[in-house]
């Protein structure tokens, strides 16, 4: 018998602002939208927790060549301190491992803030990603072991006090790559003396996205289905499908590329640039020299590259 091949997706492109719920690990909302757009590739930039909700950028196809880009961006986090116990997670997920009965003013909090903003010293939490020859921490965590993570270097633009009570702090903060809000709540609460852990998170920025591209997945099923079939079913395959509805909710692959110089050039020019050939850049105002740059054809992203000399030379090169 002849051997079925394994049915491909629909080669579409383009990001998805997914408003992660609570709950949802970022490999499952990815499985889930590279589900729902029958899409052949999808990935995400930043992994968000399973107990945070907000901004999860998902990149479908050509897209995925860009994610980079998204996951240096500036993020912004609004997120909730609960004071008086520190947990193993540095959230509400692991048991409590120190507690006080303190709980600090709210002017005491504005003035340990600015410690906090700026580039500083961070030591990520025990239950994170880092690797430590070569294991996860969180998994050497999981354990029972007591790992020792070296701190690093992170930048925090802003840290705003939102609201405060008694037992609480909302802030918000816009940050680099690499910060880790669960440390931030663990070592705030160790110098105001009553220990924290984040009691909820949300992230509503990953630059250059904002609130305004966020999807819900049920806007998304929506739009797909009209009435959503289960997942684990076959039904995808017989209810109608609205392909344009639930694709106008994609944000074209060129925007995460907003940080970069944008090179526009003709047709011919674009042709040659797929086939891996450097290109002459015209134009008065053309940049002579970019470690990186773009460059569009009729508004249409053809490929990252480095211009030197006054040449575009293709680094990575985008489907027409």
């Amino acid at each position: 018998m002849a051997r079925r091949g394994k049915k491909k997706g629909r080669p579409i492109s383009g990001w998805l602002v997914l408003d992660k719920p609570v709950g949802m690990g970022s490999t499952e909302a990815v499985s889930k939208i590279k589900w729902l757009f029958q899409a052949e590739k999808a990935g995400h930039a930043g992994t968000l927790d399973p107990l945070a909700s907000g901004m999860l950028p998902i990149a479908l196809g050509e897209a995925t060549k860009t994610v980079p880009y998204v996951q240096d961006g500036a993020k912004v986090y609004r997120f909730t301190v609960a004071w008086g116990e520190e947990r193993s997670t540095d959230d509400l997920e692991g048991p409590v491992t120190k507690s006080s009965e303190q709980r600090p003013a709210e002017a005491d909090v504005l003035l340990l803030m600015p410690k906090y903003t700026g580039v500083i010293m961070q030591t990520p939490p025990q239950f994170s990603a880092i690797k430590i020859a070569g294991e996860r921490a969180y998994d050497l965590a999981r354990d029972g072991a007591t790992v020792d993570i070296p701190a690093r270097e992170v930048e925090i633009g802003r840290l705003d006090l939102i609201e405060h009570s008694a037992e609480s702090t909302i802030f918000e903060v816009e940050c680099g790559k690499g910060t880790y809000v669960r440390s931030l709540a663990r070592d705030m609460g160790r110098d105001l003396g009553c220990f924290g852990h984040i009691a909820e998170l949300r992230r509503i920025e990953v630059e250059p996205f904002t609130q305004e591209d966020f999807v819900t997945i049920a806007e998304l099923e929506a739009a797909r289905f009209g009435e959503q079939p289960d997942e684990g079913s076959n039904s995808a395959d017989t209810v109608p499908v609205d392909f344009d509805a639930i694709d106008a909710f994609l944000v074209d692959t060129s925007a995460a590329l907003d940080c970069l110089p944008q090179i526009a050039i003709s047709d011919d020019a674009a042709t040659k640039i797929r086939l891996g050939n450097p290109v002459i850049i015209r134009g008065r105002d053309a940049p002579v020299e970019a470690e990186e740059a773009c460059a569009t054809a009729r508004g249409k992203l053809v490929a990252i590259g480095a211009i030197e000399q006054g040449m575009f030379k293709p680094k990575r090169v985008f489907a027409g």
